[in-house]
């Protein structure tokens, strides 16, 4: 599973779901309370339907959905598919800007998950920013390595400690990229 904390702004809608994106709508959100927020987050819990943002990753006819729509091809929206949430919990309300940590399964949209919050609040709202604090075995907390002890053995320990977290095969193998284009398991 993957752990988030994300920052979101109500009242502002934008094409990309997050703060990159064109503002494409904007409505009042002072009715809201931290209770009203805090109910909703119910509703996201557990295993739910979300449909997938215009402007993601994800493919059609090989080429990213972002590239199409940047280039104005009509992209047509994405069904909705399942996806897991394991936990939502609001940390921080001061309007217009609310946090939540989110632990969830894979192919997950934190920004759809924003949105989504806005519509159900009868208002918009829009990711303004988003930290990853766990993937897989790494957490932030954990495996993060400050930047004092930025030196060849501090980041060799930590290489070394991070890998064998990472199931099977020598570790020597895990930082080299087999194929360009596609990341290696980072150590954040």
């Amino acid at each position: 599973s993957q752990k988030y904390t994300a920052i979101g702004l109500l009242g502002k809608a934008t094409d990309t779901l997050d703060a990159t994106g064109k503002v494409t709508e904007e409505k009042p959100y002072d009715q809201i309370t931290k209770g009203d927020l805090e109910n909703v987050l119910q509703k996201f819990t557990g295993d739910i339907m979300q449909v997938p943002p215009l402007y993601s990753a994800l493919k059609k006819d090989g080429e990213r959905l972002s590239t199409l729509m940047k280039r104005g091809e009509a992209v047509e929206a994405k069904p909705a598919r399942p996806v897991r949430v394991y936990s939502l919990s609001l940390q921080q309300f001061q309007p217009p800007l609310f946090t939540l940590d989110v632990e969830c399964g894979g192919g997950f949209y934190v920004r759809s998950l924003v949105s989504d919050i806005g519509k159900e609040l009868s208002t918009c709202a829009t990711m303004q920013e988003l930290t990853r604090t766990k993937h897989g075995p790494f957490t932030l907390e954990e495996h993060a390595l400050h930047e004092d002890k930025w030196t060849i053995d501090e980041i060799a320990r930590s290489l070394e400690h991070c890998t064998s977290l990472l199931p099977g095969e020598p570790s020597h193998k895990k930082l080299k990229t087999e194929h360009p284009g596609e990341t290696a398991v980072s150590c954040e």
